[in-house]
Formats: structure tokens, C-alpha cells, sequence
């Protein structure tokens, strides 16, 4: 397996492929040294695995004890705008979720991703495609498009079952605060985790006095803490 400084510091991210549909897509796994779980870390609709977000977060996990897989859709390894279908993407996820279980060593499985990411894998999940997963964690969940709230996208939600760990912006023009409580609420297994003016992104306002790598380790706590309360109540 080839190797890939991709990391920020010493860390090192393991370059891998994923087989899917008779060809391959790329991968990136970030080891954590005494691993408490691993996490099948999904993209944005707009942006690959290595946007600096995903980079990040996959970096900070791992450092806190959550090995990380990170990986391309089809459309996004060759290059293309439009994202793949429903159908092909929750291929790649269960794919990928494979993978990570060969990767991991054991250890509780997780899934989820950035928006359009984290959308697919909850639909592999409702759809069956993900045995053996953990759970899933959402890093801004796309409830509906901007500027048309709705909750048809969350509909497939209550099929999923496993617990689910919502991480979210206030100003999430994505997910209207409102709905997204509601969503969240008929949801038995569901956590809910707010950003105080965070956006899609998790940006804050220069006026909250918060930087971008503050509101990102919060946003790690927030996951393995989450994570450590499933493992003492044996949920994983």
C-alpha cells in the first residue's frame, strides 16, 4: 500500500483503492496509534477528499483515537461535476465501509460524512448496505437545499438503526434550525449537536471571537465523547 504525506505535522495518511462497480476509487486512511474506533468519512457534494476541511478533521480524529478513511465518489475520482446517483453512491459507501473494516483491526465502525456525504451513507444505512456499522455522524447533514425548507431528505431517517450523531451550524442555510430540531427529535437513537452561528461549513462570525481550529476540536470532543458514551452504555 502506497504511502501519501498528506498530514499535517508527523501524521501520515496510508494511501489505499477501493474497489467499486468494476473500478476502483481512491482512498485515504489515517491511522490512530491505540484506536477506539474508525470512522468511513465521506465528501461534500462540491469538494473531494482532500479539501482542507476533510483533511483536517480526518488528522484531528486519528489524533484522538479514531482511525479515519476518507475516499472519492466516482464523479469526483474522474473528475466530473455532477454527483453520482443515489444508486452508485451508496455502492461506493458500503464499499468504502468494507474497506475500513479490512483497515481498521476490529475496532467499531462508523460512518458518515459533510453533507452530500453524510446524506448517501444514511441511506446505505437505511437501505441495509452498511452491516455491522456503529453508527453514524453527520458534519452538517443537508436537510433540504437553500432557501427551500423541507424534511423529504430526512425521511429515509427513521429506517436507519443505529445511533446517529448530528453535528450542525445555527445559520446552516442547509438545514432550517427549526426543522432540523423536529427531524432530530422523532428520531429514538438520534444526538443533536449545535454550533452556535455556525454555518454549512462551521464558520462563525468574526464577532463570536471563535477561530476556525477551535470550532473543528470542538466538533472532535463532541465525536469522541459521543462515541466513548455508546462504548460504557455497550450501544457498540
Amino acid at each position: 500500500m502506497a504511502r501519501s504525506t498528506t498530514g499535517t505535522g508527523d501524521r501520515v495518511a496510508q494511501a489505499t483503492r477501493i474497489a467499486v462497480g468494476g473500478g476502483f476509487v481512491s482512498g485515504l486512511f489515517d491511522a490512530a496509534e491505540n484506536p477506539a474506533a474508525a470512522y468511513v468519512f465521506a465528501h461534500g457534494a462540491g469538494a473531494g477528499m482532500g479539501h482542507p476541511f476533510m483533511s483536517a478533521v480526518a488528522h484531528e480524529l486519528a489524533a484522538h483515537g479514531i482511525s479515519t478513511l476518507r475516499y472519492q465518489f466516482p464523479y469526483m475520482e474522474a473528475k466530473k461535476r455532477r454527483p453520482d446517483s443515489p444508486a452508485v453512491a451508496e455502492a461506493t459507501v458500503s464499499a468504502a465501509v468494507a474497506r475500513a473494516g479490512e483497515l481498521a483491526g476490529g475496532v467499531p465502525l462508523f460512518a458518515g460524512g459533510k453533507s452530500f456525504g453524510g446524506r448517501m451513507t444514511s441511506q446505505a444505512a437505511a437501505d441495509g448496505l452498511l452491516p455491522g456499522i456503529a453508527g453514524l455522524v453527520f458534519f452538517g447533514f443537508p436537510l433540504h437545499p437553500p432557501g427551500k425548507p423541507g424534511t423529504e431528505r430526512a425521511a429515509h431517517l427513521e429506517r436507519v438503526a443505529v445511533p446517529m450523531l448530528f453535528l450542525q451550524g445555527t445559520r446552516d442555510e442547509f438545514a432550517t434550525l427549526g426543522l432540523l430540531e423536529e427531524t432530530v427529535k422523532r428520531l429514538p437513537q438520534a444526538t443533536l449537536h449545535l454550533v452556535p452561528d455556525g454555518d454549512h461549513s462551521f464558520r462563525v462570525p468574526a464577532r463570536s471571537g471563535r477561530k476556525e481550529n477551535g470550532v473543528r476540536g470542538e466538533l472532535i470532543a463532541v465525536v469522541r465523547t459521543w462515541i466513548d458514551q455508546l462504548a460504557a452504555r455497550r450501544q457498540i
